[in-house]
C-alpha cells in the first residue's frame, strides 16, 4: 500500500449523509486530547469531500480480524457503489459503525483543514462524543 515509515491504526470512517451511506478506510488518524481526533482524508475521498463542520460520524478501529473491510473501504469510491452491501453496521444518527471493531467512537467534526502543501487534502478535527472499546488486537496500517 506504499510508505509505510509510521506505522497506524487503521480505521473505517463512516456516516450516512442525505440518505447516502458514504465511508472510506483511513490509516492517518490520531488523537490529540482526550476527546478530540485529527484524521487526513485524501482529496480523493467522496466520504471526505461531504464532510461538514458539524456532521456526526462514525470512527470504527479496525481489529486484526477486520482486514476485509480496510480492503473493501479502501477501495473505489462511496459513489460508485454501496460499500456497505452485505456487511452489518450500526447506525447512531448519522454516525456508522463496524461492531466488535477495536474502537467505536461516535464524532462531531468540529473544523475541516487545508494544510500548505497538502491543499486538496482534508484534516479533519473531531470531538469524541460517545466511545466504546472492545480488547482485539489492533490492525495496523502494515498488516495490510
Amino acid at each position: 500500500m506504499g510508505f509505510k515509515a509510521l506505522d497506524y491504526s487503521v480505521s473505517v470512517i463512516a456516516i450516512k449523509k442525505k440518505e447516502e451511506l458514504l465511508g472510506m478506510t483511513c490509516a492517518w488518524a490520531m488523537q490529540v486530547d482526550y476527546d478530540k481526533m485529527v484524521c487526513l482524508l485524501g482529496a480523493q475521498s467522496q466520504t471526505g469531500k461531504a464532510l461538514e463542520v458539524g456532521d456526526i460520524l462514525g470512527i470504527s478501529v479496525l481489529n486484526k480480524k477486520q482486514k476485509d473491510y480496510a480492503i473493501k473501504f479502501g477501495e473505489g469510491h462511496s459513489k460508485e457503489g454501496n460499500k456497505f452491501l452485505d456487511i452489518k453496521y450500526i447506525q447512531k444518527e448519522t454516525a456508522l459503525l463496524l461492531p466488535n471493531s477495536t474502537r467505536m467512537m461516535i464524532c462531531k467534526v468540529e473544523e475541516i483543514f487545508h494544510l500548505k502543501g497538502i491543499e486538496e487534502d482534508s484534516l479533519i478535527y473531531v470531538k469524541i462524543i460517545e466511545k466504546e472499546e472492545n480488547g482485539e488486537d489492533f490492525l495496523h496500517y502494515s498488516d495490510l
